[in-house]
């Protein structure tokens, strides 16, 4: 049996399928058939907002007749149709065919050898069927029910229009009824019944096949096209090629108004609702053309902003989660593209090894040099320390596009000869610097990188702007994404300081904590913009606001002081000398902890202290609690101590501080309102041994700072309070417990075993109503 031969057409006037305009010339509609004495029932299509998805494969019943014309009839009439086969029939791009091609279905059946498909019903014996007509016969299929025979009629559908459709709109020859043809392909996809993401993606890749393999369009006819998809754009996204189509008219004309009106939904939409960049790379790069052609206008940065606003909406919390994320994404990729010719001559460049051993190997380098970051003097590294200056060769290199300047001044310190044999990766700072002093390095961009890099570093700026999103950019921004040369670039890091002061101001502890490196040995924002640092530029104004923030909620005061004393204790110096207060407190802290062991120094920074009238007040105070301390351990006091229900924090610190307790043993705030914040007075209790804070608002923040402090600590009562496990594993380091109660709190299982493990003494322990009960 031959589907595809050819023959004369048949149909009913009442058909289903409505006549389209394709290219190639008119398709005439086949011919009606004549019914016998029993009629058949066309089920007509109606607007009843049933919705199907499009079917790609499927098990139906199959019949096939070949007959002449008039002979249909008789067959229908008889109420008797021959065998049915069942078939697993796959609709696939060019044809219906079977996954066991035998029987009735032992050739496919090619879309465009369906002249008409028809929905057929029987009064007396119903049966949900479907009639294509093809060349020779007629090809009947039966489904289960009405809703599946409807779903594999319109299935079929659309797949025979869309098949058409690629077939006539790959030769094109008159643009304007091309043109005609789209938007006609267009309604089609918007009318369907079918609900399905391919219903508006096969149009879209019809459309980017054809604009791809027609590349000598006019601008107007690029318009006009952009102008009939549109309705499809508003709840799809463009598939890859069309999206090159898009960059490219962004690029060529950005004051085009079909920017503004038909590509402004599109983005938004992507910025809302795509998930994931790297699966689709050209949306990002269309987004990012999209926003260079706004900044382009006449007004610029002002419709930028208009734009970020709309995208935030009107109300203080952005309803979209996915918007900031994917701004950020964008930004990130728009500034890597600024320093793209940097970052693609790394190869020709010194290693991080031997920037920071001031060595090379001219060798094993490459014959070209379009860049070199930084040539040391070779006998650099074997200075020694007593060496006040060493001046540090430049090399100047120019090209069309860069222009690379390197200057360094500065003390060669033992710090840099001690690892210059590490063959270690060296960590950020260092691959920007020689030593820990200041370096200048100037780098000019050409004038379209250094639009783009003005443009979206102030897009940065402007998402740092919104409370609801400073959170979530500080954690964007914490592992510092940009490449070392956008860091080393002194415009850039200059504009994107006010982001990192936004963050330094936020009181939030989860914005300013990213300041600080994402972990153990890789550099942060705090130490890139503190005095030293590759990108501090002031006179550690923002390296105090930074510290100020971070002290004023540092659950880990000790330790972060010991980091300052370690790395930072010059700066810290140099301007409590100038007066800062915030770094006079600081090294008042440093005292006061005992964090500095080495006489000399304390000896120094007690002379820094008294060399300014605040340091020297403050100096004073400390000298008088440092005497009070004393006085109140050698006093003593009462060894117990419980503090009235519903006291609260203030409560507690006028009580510690109306009399000694250096002898207080056992202190009760169970049902109490304290909190967290009571820590920094129960931590000044040296002799504390037990502690019941049932029932109270005492959180994470307080435990880790207690387990930091009271190491002597034998008893703790945690019942009913807020505590997690971020706070609960801080008490691995209290070694002296030997009774814990942490009944009705959100402990883990893991990390009750965990605190098993790593405290030895501990003998009572109560985790009911846990995890790990």
């Amino acid at each position: 049996m031959d589907l595809t031969s050819s023959s004369g057409g048949g149909g009913d006037p009442r058909q289903i399928e409505e006549t389209k305009p394709l290219l190639g010339g008119d398709v005439p509609a086949p011919e009606g058939t004549k019914m016998g004495a029993v009629p058949c029932r066309r089920a007509l299509l109606l607007c009843n907002g049933m919705r199907y998805k499009l079917l790609q494969e499927g098990d139906i019943q199959v019949c096939v007749i070949r007959h002449p014309r008039t002979f249909l009839s008789k067959i229908l009439t008889s109420k008797f149709l021959r065998r049915w086969e069942p078939h697993h029939l796959t609709l696939a791009d060019n044809s219906l065919a079977s996954a066991t091609p035998t029987g009735y279905m032992e050739n496919s059946v090619s879309y465009s050898a369906i002249e008409d498909v028809q929905l057929l019903s029987w009064e007396n014996a119903p049966k949900y069927c479907l009639q294509l007509t093809v060349p020779g016969g007629t090809v009947l299929l039966q489904a289960a029910n009405s809703y599946l025979r409807d779903q594999w009629f319109h299935s079929l559908q659309w797949k025979k229009k869309i098949y058409k459709y690629k077939k006539v709109l790959s030769n094109p020859s008159r643009w304007e009824v091309v043109l005609k043809e789209i938007r006609t392909l267009v309604d089609m996809a918007l009318t369907s019944p079918l609900q399905d993401d391919s219903i508006n993606q096969a149009p879209l890749e019809i459309v980017s096949k054809l604009l791809s393999e027609n590349t000598n369009l006019t601008t107007q006819e690029h318009e006009n096209i952009i102008v009939a998809i549109a309705p499809l754009l508003e709840n799809n996204h463009p598939p890859p090629d069309l999206c090159e189509f898009f960059c490219k008219h962004c690029r060529e004309r950005p004051r085009s108004m079909v920017v503004i009106e038909v590509f402004t939904p599109v983005v938004q939409r992507i910025l809302k609702h795509n998930m994931d960049f790297g699966k689709c790379p050209r949306l990002r790069l269309f987004t990012q053309e999209y926003i260079l052609a706004l900044n382009e206008l006449n007004a610029g940065m002002e419709v930028v902003k208009k734009f970020i606003q709309s995208m935030h909406g009107p109300t203080g919390h952005c309803p979209h989660p996915r918007v900031l994320p994917n701004l950020v994404a964008v930004c990130l990729a728009a500034i890597y593209s600024c320093y793209e010719e940097f970052i693609n001559s790394r190869d020709n460049s010194p290693s991080l090894k031997e920037i920071r051993n001031g060595c090379q190997q001219p060798c094993d380098r490459k014959p070209t040099l379009p860049l070199r970051l930084l040539h040391p003097s070779p006998d650099l590294v074997s200075q020694e320390a007593t060496l006040s200056e060493a001046r540090l060769k430049s090399v100047v290199v120019a090209s069309s596009e860069i222009h690379v300047e390197v200057e360094h001044t500065s003390t060669v310190k033992p710090a840099l000869t001690a690892s210059a044999g590490n063959d270690s990766e060296p960590n950020l700072i260092d691959c920007l610097m020689v030593s820990p002093a200041c370096s200048t390095m100037s780098i000019e961009l050409g004038p379209q990188a250094d639009r783009t890099l003005g443009c979206y570093v102030e897009i940065l700026k402007l998402l740092s702007d919104y409370d609801d999103w400073r959170p979530s950019l500080a954690s964007l921004l914490q592992p510092i994404p940009f490449p070392k040369e956008a860091l080393a670039h002194e415009k850039f890091t200059k504009e994107l300081k006010y982001v990192i002061q936004r963050f330094a101001e936020d009181p939030r502890q989860e914005v300013h904590s990213c300041l600080l490196s994402v972990r153990a040995g890789k550099d942060g924002w705090f130490q890139l913009y503190s005095p030293g640092g590759v990108a501090c530029d002031d006179d550690g104004e923002l390296f105090a606001s930074m510290v100020h923030i971070l002290m004023g909620s540092c659950y880990k005061t000790k330790k972060f002081l010991l980091s300052l004393a370690e790395n930072k204790l010059g700066p810290c110096m140099l301007l409590a000398l100038r007066g800062n207060q915030t770094m006079v407190e600081i090294l008042c802290l440093m005292l006061e902890y005992n964090i500095i062991d080495n006489n000399d120094t304390q000896l120094q920074i007690i002379s820094t202290l008294e060399s300014t009238g605040v340091g020297k007040r403050m100096y004073e105070q400390l000298c008088d609690r440092q005497r009070e301390l004393k006085e109140l351990q050698r006093k003593g006091g009462p060894t117990r101590l419980t503090l009235p229900s519903k006291s609260t924090d203030a409560d507690l610190a006028r009580l510690l501080s109306s009399g000694s307790f250096g002898n207080l043993e056992n202190l009760s705030l169970a049902f109490t309102n304290v909190t967290s914040a009571c820590a920094e007075h129960l931590i000044k209790l040296p002799s504390l041994k037990q502690l019941n804070l049932w029932s109270t608002q005492f959180g994470d923040a307080g435990l880790r700072l207690l387990s930091e402090h009271l190491t002597m600590l034998q008893v703790l009562n945690l019942c009913e309070t807020p505590v997690t496990d971020a706070g609960l594993l801080a008490l691995s380091s209290m070694k002296s417990l030997c009774s814990l109660n942490m009944n009705s709190t959100k402990l883990s299982a893991d990390t009750y075993e965990d605190l098993k493990a790593k405290l030895p003494n501990l003998k009572e322990v109560d985790v009911r109503y846990t995890e790990a009960w």
